[in-house]
């Protein structure tokens, strides 16, 4: 498990930068640089929604990624220590990314 930092601030399972969806999954099988990947757990946070307080934030976080270029991937899973996950203003999950995707040599 990875030490996920995320930066998507509209992200309705983002609580103090961290996760509470428990994993996510990393998008972009035909990815060549970060730009090419997203978060497709992505589920952007609607005005006064509601927050469960049964959801708990968590520093490490099981992720699936289909960017099987990325040096950290090994049989669809991150293997990387830690993770960013970018997209400040997203609206959806092509506006987002892993900032710490590295095309494997």
């Amino acid at each position: 498990m990875a030490e996920l930092k995320c930066g998507v601030d509209n992200c309705s399972y983002n609580k103090d930068k961290c996760c509470c969806k428990g994993d996510i999954m990393v998008g972009g099988t035909h990815a060549d640089c970060c730009n090419d990947t997203c978060c497709e757990s992505f589920a952007q946070r609607k005005e006064g929604s509601y927050t469960s307080s049964l959801e708990h934030p968590c520093r490490t976080i099981s992720i699936d990624c289909e960017a099987v270029k990325c040096m950290y991937n090994s049989n669809y899973k991150c293997h990387a220590e830690h993770v960013d996950i970018k997209g400040g203003g997203a609206c959806n999950c092509y506006g987002t990314e892993c900032a710490t995707f590295q095309e494997a040599q």
